[in-house]
């Protein structure tokens, strides 16, 4: 009886208070879409698994969840100003979908050499002068503090 009025409860605070779709995006999805959606186009060796590793390594330095780290403001331009829901959708359609999402599973790699920063190499942010660059794959440049 007691599972019937919590879940009644729950109904009736997503009915009237709304439910925000962006949180109910799994970890795993949220990592895929944003190595999807920041190096999918990006068919050099090892390129999503060197985001991969940037995520993680910043997980590990910040005590946050994978998850945390891909949605911290201004950190991945894929989700700057966008909606979660909206990005994993889009992310999914993409033909590499499946190949990121294994990804998420494997080991940490060394792709990156350890780097926790990134950035196209069409770019030039105020951020890199002070790091240490520690690989180059394909239109992206890895950096370490």
């Amino acid at each position: 009886m007691d599972h019937y009025i919590e879940i009644l409860i729950i109904s009736t605070i997503i009915l009237f208070c709304g439910y925000n779709t962006s949180y109910a995006q799994s970890q795993r999805e949220v990592v895929t879409a944003t190595l999807i959606l920041e190096a999918g186009g990006e068919y050099s060796f090892g390129a999503m698994e060197a985001v991969h590793e940037v995520i993680l390594n910043r997980a590990r330095n910040r005590k946050l969840s994978p998850r945390e780290v891909c949605l911290q403001p201004k950190q991945f331009s894929c989700w700057n100003d966008a909606d979660v829901a909206s990005q994993v959708i889009k992310a999914k359609r993409h033909r590499r979908w499946r190949e990121a999402f294994a990804i998420t599973r494997l080991p940490l790699t060394s792709y990156a050499r350890g780097a926790d920063h990134y950035h196209a190499d069409y770019v030039d942010p105020y951020w890199n002068k002070s790091m240490t660059v520690v690989a180059r794959i394909g239109r992206h440049i890895f950096y370490k503090k």
